[in-house]
């Protein structure tokens, strides 16, 4: 085992259960993160509430790639800053600044998934933002926001704006940057981002046609968000969908868990 996996026991405080359910989690997070094209750099950061903890958190360290992330190589921060799992570990302060921002603000909130993924780079690069024309993409009527880009997100103050952009929705595409989710759970978060990502991917080709493209007409965007709106009621399907997920990860991408 790695000096930067150091195993449940090697962690310098003490781990419940509920804890290291959700450090596997957290870290199966990152591995299909990777596996699905959507980081390829040691930068952008997943950050979880703990669940029987919630003045801390889990955040990833800097200079551990997703693909290589494990349970254990994940820091146990309290949202005040102090470190209590590693010693000598360093956290990169653009993503630290806001990631315990919005959760010291929002008790609501459980996990924050920030990304630079190409796809949606572009699209938070053109004057018109995210367009839906397709039924997949309708699953994020209502729920996408936008925030101005200010340089690299170092300032603490910079994470009022990114909340009062946000306000009650889910989805964030921060103009020039990247994408940013926000969910009380880590598969909300998840899924919300995974259906961000696959929507600006399919709006990336659509512009790449140079075709004309068809509208929906308004009518019918507000009566399928209703209709969402209302099968949300009655099944949790980011819960499902990360399910699934998780057993991905043990099938293809194993060694998470340590």
């Amino acid at each position: 085992m790695s000096m930067n996996s150091p195993g449940r026991e090697g962690l310098l405080h003490d781990v419940s259960d509920q804890e290291w359910s959700a450090r596997c989690d957290l870290a199966a997070a990152f591995r299909l993160g990777y596996h699905f094209g959507w980081n390829r750099s040691l930068s952008n950061h997943i950050s979880l509430r703990l669940p029987n903890q919630p003045d801390r958190m889990l955040m990833n360290p800097y200079g551990i790639g997703w693909d290589e992330m494990t349970a254990s190589a994940l820091i146990t921060v309290e949202l005040g800053g102090t470190v209590l799992s590693h010693r000598d570990v360093e956290l990169a302060p653009a993503g630290f600044n806001f990631h315990r921002g919005l959760l010291q603000a929002r008790d609501d909130l459980a996990c924050v998934f920030h990304c630079h993924p190409s796809a949606g780079v572009l699209l938070a690069c053109t004057q018109d933002g995210l367009v839906i024309r397709d039924q997949t993409g309708c699953h994020l009527l209502g729920e996408v926001a936008y925030h101005d880009f200010e340089g690299f997100a170092d300032a603490v103050e910079e994470t009022g704006r990114i909340l009062s952009d946000l306000g009650e929705k889910h989805l964030l595409i921060m103009w020039n940057h990247g994408l940013l989710t926000v969910g009380a759970s880590l598969p909300e978060a998840f899924s919300w981002m995974r259906r961000l990502i696959a929507a600006c991917e399919l709006q990336e080709r659509m512009m790449a046609t140079g075709a004309p493209l068809r509208d929906i007409p308004p009518a019918i965007l507000a009566r399928t968000e209703a209709q969402l709106i209302e099968r949300r009621k009655k099944r949790a399907y980011s819960r499902i969908e990360w399910d699934y997920n998780r057993r991905v990860a043990d099938r293809v991408l194993p060694g998470y868990a340590v």
